[in-house]
């Protein structure tokens, strides 16, 4: 089966050469029987693939049963996968089939396994290397014929090296993986999912569309998508309905996505796995910028209108501050500000403008009440 005829089955949208790749590798896997690990941050589209594999597999015939890992409680997820007899536990009033044994002969497909308690892991490993289990509360091995796909969002060779997953189940699991990248990583896919997801839905709504200018289209490719896929089709979808019958202009698109196309921003450092208070860096570090770009319009009013001294905000700016250009980077003093001054000097603005009244000084500054006081401690100044 040629590519385009595959993805138009399968619904898979894509020509990057990453998608391309996964379209060979899907066609490689299907016929067989082996395991598959689905790689990806949430929205990527892992389920799709899936369903593209069992349906180019021998057990198309049969179902496939999808089991979201993350959304079943620990304290049922192994009889809800295993099954379990009459009277097992408070509540079990008759035998029950597991989700293993609903998939027999086809196609269980197990979504965000990297949440599975390591408890039930060990159970596990042993169904994925024979087939065989026992329900909650018997003694009797059963046996079951499935085929085995799973999907997860976590970077699971991390999470063996701290001990939330197992290195044997890891290891038995990856085989075959086949990883998503997310859509910020293949942005000339985007117009491709724009064009069908806007099809899609002036269909299913009953509503004419006149497309997207070539600036929205723009603004929408250089969008981050951290929802991905599923972020941008409820966007569209937005779009299409609320803007029937007109052109989409790129600031109709704006309207409906947050303010993360700008330049200073895409210059952040990127934390994958972030702490506490990297989290709280970056927040600071997000005003600082917000407060560099406000102080240079400020310094231009200043230097038009001959004033002294303006408001900022919420927060009263220093004239001397707008030396160098208005670059927070620099002191009035030519020498370079580190990250600590910027920001011991940004909340000293704020305490002393709100006369050290923290709640409105952490809301004006866009951080939580316990991160200032944090740094209030940390660099030893006065609010209340």
């Amino acid at each position: 089966m040629k590519r385009v005829e595959f993805q138009q089955k399968h619904g898979i949208i894509g020509q990057s050469v990453e998608i391309q790749e996964i379209l060979d590798l899907v066609q490689q896997v299907a016929p067989t029987d082996i395991t598959v690990l689905i790689t990806g941050e949430s929205g990527v589209g892992k389920e799709v693939i899936a369903k593209a594999i069992h349906e180019e597999s021998r057990r198309s015939h049969k179902s496939m049963i999808t089991v979201n890992c993350g959304a079943i409680p620990e304290g049922i997820i192994e009889s809800e996968l295993f099954g379990h007899e009459k009277g097992a536990f408070t509540g079990a009033t008759e035998s029950r089939k597991g989700y293993f044994e609903l998939a027999d002969g086809g196609t269980i497909f197990l979504d965000e396994i990297g949440e599975l308690p390591l408890a039930t892991q060990v159970k596990f490993l042993r169904i994925l290397e024979n087939g065989e289990f026992m329900r909650v509360g018997s003694a009797v091995s059963r046996n079951v014929d499935v085929r085995m796909i799973a999907a997860t969002n976590k970077d699971l060779e991390r999470e063996v090296q701290k001990g939330n997953f197992r290195a044997d189940l890891f290891f038995r699991l990856r085989s075959i993986n086949i990883h998503i990248p997310p859509l910020r990583e293949r942005r000339d896919d985007i117009p491709l999912f724009v064009e069908t997801f806007a099809k899609e839905v002036a269909e299913q709504n009953s509503v004419s569309f006149a497309g997207f200018s070539p600036e929205a289209m723009d603004v929408l490719k250089n969008y981050r998508w951290d929802g991905n896929v599923r972020e941008l089709r409820n966007v569209v979808e937005s779009i299409i309905v609320l803007h029937r019958g007109k052109i989409v202009r790129a600031e109709d698109v704006k309207k409906f996505i947050k303010e993360s196309t700008r330049e200073d921003e895409r210059r952040l450092p990127v934390y994958l796995h972030k702490t506490p208070e990297q989290a709280e860096r970056e927040l600071i570090y997000r005003a600082l910028l917000d407060m560099k770009n406000d102080i240079v319009q400020i310094k231009n009013y200043l230097s038009r209108e001959n004033a002294p001294r303006q408001p900022f905000g919420a927060i009263q700016v220093d004239p001397s501050f707008l030396h160098n250009g208005g670059d927070p980077e620099e002191s009035s003093d030519d020498e370079a500000m580190s990250l600590d001054e910027m920001e011991r000097k940004l909340i000293t603005n704020a305490l002393e403008r709100f006369h050290g009244n923290r709640r409105m000084a952490a809301t004006a500054l866009n951080i939580s009440e316990r991160t200032l006081y944090r740094k209030i401690k940390e660099y030893g100044l006065n609010g209340k």
